[in-house]
């Protein structure tokens, strides 16, 4: 008797599902994703114990047909390609039949379904992969699926879960990158009965954005766009002040599908060039439409990883959407006026969102936890998004006239008369907005015309790049102290010297010809096969930069000439150098390297710290700064400059103070 035989379905399923399920959070993707190729426009996710004892999503899609019911937990059973032409032009999230047999083959479901039109639905109940239930059920158009039990027939899997924090913060990601992917659906998300996270579902990418990294992060973030016969390219990335420390705050969607690739990643941070500190990443999302056709997403059943084609086009077409769209920002920062305590305006601004929150926060809401990295307190992602500001009475927008009590005879005249009978009048209303028993609406969600115009303000700084410096000082032999219209600004003069330099490095290096220059002794290039093989491969790139390897041995090359922008003395680490990178990389261009050793040489001729210059190179460097194409970073990436204006500084010295009571202009009424 021979030795092969065919394993049983239900442990091919479990096979299958160590691939697909490998945790809460992908039974939590898998599921909505379902929801969205069924046409959903709202989809509601229920965990409890972060999925280790319930995970139900509920959405009001298409709905199964009852015939179809059993059919659909079947492996390799799908209703969304139907031939190999259709593979290669896959438009839906899911395709290859594999996640609710996977699903239901290690854990407890229970699905009740209905379409539209139809008199009942139809539940079914599985466990294990076999069915234990199958009638007809009262139900609503749309899906509601419960699984439970997990993992119970695999202890072993169970047994490598992290802790239920950790398997939340997975769940909360996916569904964050889900809806971030797809603005046009309302998501919401429960947790033990408290609402973590829950978007509009109106197809305005910036207010999921504020309801995730918070609404200061939603304000500062750029809408980008950019176009070519094959690529369409939108989405929103942050000013280069708003950085995290790891790439994860990065979002890419392929077709509205949610990928990972490290060369689109790569172009995001390319786009920013110079503009953020090393170690530092941006928050990003960013969506590429294009014919499926170009795209290969079955590589992993995971569907994580696709195979793209004409990656190289794509990447160049993002770093310019980017970069052009930065070009046009004053990226001075501001200083945090928080330092200096409250204004009159930050107040109102406070009592605003109080009258919000009377009137559309719901008691009991809780705080997304972050995916990776905790930010700081306040860009905490919003529990629940709130509306617009609620419209203030008049009343309160004006400042009372104080009443002077000079006597006590005079605290029986009419002034105070007038006085007490306005503010029992004024007692009368409810001091906030709303009625505190009005019912929250369903979903109540962020002003998109209020994160416009917020943006929008910024770019009131905008309207002249870079001020006019007009030179003030210098503080401690490394800081200029310079004055314009708007306020103080404060130049690190060995940032503002390097980023100079590196201009006119750059524009230098790039102004050289494809003359060579001969060694007198040629130079042998030693390196181990797997180097050496990878070299073989693109010898033709080398010599599109002016390195004319030829094969010299087993392992080695020899060089006989190098271009005669090498600086001398340098021409051998140079060539190794470039070399190197081509390793590393697999692609150079003369452009990039350049770039790379402008930085270098921009770095050690600027004027160090404690240097101390006299007015007429303080005033030379002001005015050269201005001339650059980006003078508001070092090539590094830090701030140039940093802008004090002129209400921060009145707030410093308490030339702005908030009253308080209706008699603080009675105290406030001298001269300073």
């Amino acid at each position: 008797m021979g030795k092969i035989h065919e394993l049983d379905t239900v442990l091919a399923n479990q096979i299958a599902a160590g691939e697909v399920i490998e945790r809460p959070a992908s039974i939590v993707k898998e599921l909505v994703e379902n929801s969205l190729d069924a046409h959903s426009q709202r989809v509601d996710i229920i965990v409890e114990n972060a999925g280790l004892d319930s995970i139900r999503v509920i959405d009001d899609g298409d709905g199964i047909t009852s015939d179809d019911v059993q059919l659909a937990f079947r492996r390799h059973a799908t209703s969304k390609i139907a031939s190999r032409k259709d593979l290669f032009r896959v438009q839906t999230m899911g395709f290859r039949g594999e996640a609710l047999p996977s699903i239901a083959s290690v854990a407890d479901v229970e699905l009740v379904t209905a379409q539209a039109g139809q008199d009942a639905g139809t539940q079914i109940h599985l466990r294990g992969g076999k069915t234990v239930e199958k009638k007809p059920a009262p139900a609503r158009q749309g899906t509601d699926v419960r699984v439970t039990d997990l993992f119970f027939n695999t202890p072993a899997r169970l047994k490598y879960l992290k802790s239920p924090q950790t398997e939340l913060t997975r769940i909360t990601d996916i569904i964050n990158r889900l809806a971030l992917a797809n603005p046009a659906v309302a998501f919401s998300f429960t947790h033990n009965g408290k609402e973590i996270f829950r978007s509009a579902g109106n197809d305005n990418l910036q207010q999921v954005i504020a309801a995730i990294y918070g609404i200061k992060a939603g304000r500062k973030m750029l809408p980008i766009a950019g176009e070519d016969d094959d690529f369409k390219v939108t989405g929103f990335v942050s000013l280069p002040e708003l950085t995290r420390a790891s790439r994860q705050y990065i979002t890419l969607t392929i077709n509205h599908r949610y990928i990972r690739n490290f060369e689109l990643t790569k172009a995001i941070i390319q786009g920013y060039e110079s503009k953020l500190m090393v170690g530092r990443y941006p928050i990003a999302v960013v969506n590429i439409d294009l014919d499926p056709v170009l795209v290969d997403v079955n590589v992993h059943p995971a569907k994580r990883e696709v195979r793209l084609s004409k990656e190289p086009q794509l990447t160049k077409l993002i770093a310019k959407a980017i970069r052009e769209r930065i070009a046009s920002e004053n990226l001075i920062p501001d200083v945090s006026p928080d330092q200096f305590g409250p204004s009159a305006e930050d107040v109102a601004k406070l009592d605003e969102r109080l009258n919000e929150a009377s009137g559309h926060y719901q008691v009991g809401g809780g705080s997304a936890p972050n995916s990776t990295e905790a930010a700081p307190e306040e860009e905490q992602p919003a529990s629940r998004p709130v509306d617009g500001p609620a419209d203030a009475d008049a009343d309160d927008s004006q400042v009372a006239e104080p009443v002077v009590i000079h006597h006590a005879a005079e605290l029986t005249g009419p002034a105070m008369r007038a006085f007490d009978e306005r503010y029992q009048a004024e007692g009368d209303t409810q001091p906030f907005g709303h009625p505190l028993d009005t019912p929250a609406p369903a979903y109540p969600v962020h002003s998109a015309q209020n994160l416009e115009l917020d943006v929008h303000d910024k770019s009131d700084k905008a309207k002249k790049r870079f001020p006019d410096l007009q030179y003030i000082g210098q503080l401690q032999g490394t800081f200029l102290l310079a004055q314009a219209g708007d306020g103080l600004y404060i130049v690190d003069q060995h940032a503002a010297q390097e980023r100079i330099n590196y201009e006119r490095y750059r524009k230098e290096i790039g102004q050289v010809s494809s003359a060579q220059q001969a060694f007198l002794v040629p130079l042998v290039l030693n390196y181990s096969t797997v180097d050496a093989m990878t070299i073989n491969q693109h010898l033709d790139t080398l010599a599109g930069v002016g390195l004319n390897l030829e094969s010299f041995g087993q392992n080695s090359f020899i060089l006989r000439s190098h271009p005669t922008w090498f600086k001398e003395g340098q021409e051998e680490d140079t060539a190794r150098e470039m070399i190197e990178w081509l390793i590393k990389d697999g692609k150079i261009t003369v452009r990039d390297f350049r770039m790379k050793t402008a930085i270098m040489m921009s770095c050690k001729r600027a004027i160090k710290a404690n240097h101390h210059l006299d007015d007429r190179e303080a005033k030379a460097l002001l005015r050269r700064l201005p001339q650059c194409e980006n003078p508001f970073n070092c090539p590094h990436g830090r701030p140039v400059t940093v802008h004090f204006n002129d209400q921060d500084l009145e707030k410093m010295f308490k030339r702005i103070q908030d009253s308080h009571t209706p008699f603080a202009d009675e105290f406030d009424d001298h001269e300073f």
